[in-house]
């Protein structure tokens, strides 16, 4: 299994929908970029990344049902981190109502909404797609003192 630069498809759409992720502003958002990882012509894992800058949102995570609790989902957040930080993404953030333990195990701390960065802010996932209710988390990718200083 190796990652590779997808492009946004009937599959991605299908292994997203069958995990209740949100698709509607998938097709209109002109800076995301995704991850996948195939078994065989099987895609069995996704992560969706979109650059804001020295910012980014972390979104889309999907492990297909039969590829779960394996580590895939790890290492392919793992793999999207390198890869937002090999284009100047300083800080990455997520919303989640499901997986906020596995995302402080891989070294997202929980912030507040209030700390958004406004082009993260501004995006459907975290004004309208994700409730209020869900997690907002932060990983630092590189030395950013801007945003150590705000850390609680």
């Amino acid at each position: 299994m190796r990652v590779e630069t997808i492009s946004l498809n009937p599959e991605v759409v299908a292994l997203l929908t069958e995990a209740r992720l949100p698709v509607s502003d998938l097709p209109s958002s002109h800076s995301l970029n995704l991850l996948g990882v195939r078994e065989g012509d099987r895609l069995v894992s996704v992560v969706g990344i979109e650059i804001y800058g020295e910012v980014g949102m972390l979104r889309s995570l999907v492990v297909a049902e039969s590829r779960r609790n394996a580590g895939l989902g790890a290492n392919l957040v793992s793999d999207a981190e390198r890869w937002a930080a090999e284009r100047g993404v300083k800080a990455l953030y997520l919303l989640t109502t499901t997986a906020g333990k596995l995302f402080a195990r891989l070294g997202y701390e929980t912030v507040s909404r209030a700390e958004a960065p406004a082009a993260i802010a501004a995006t459907a996932q975290f004004a309208d797609l994700c409730p209020t209710s869900s997690t907002f988390m932060r990983k630092v990718l590189a030395a950013d003192k801007s945003l150590q200083a705000r850390r609680p």
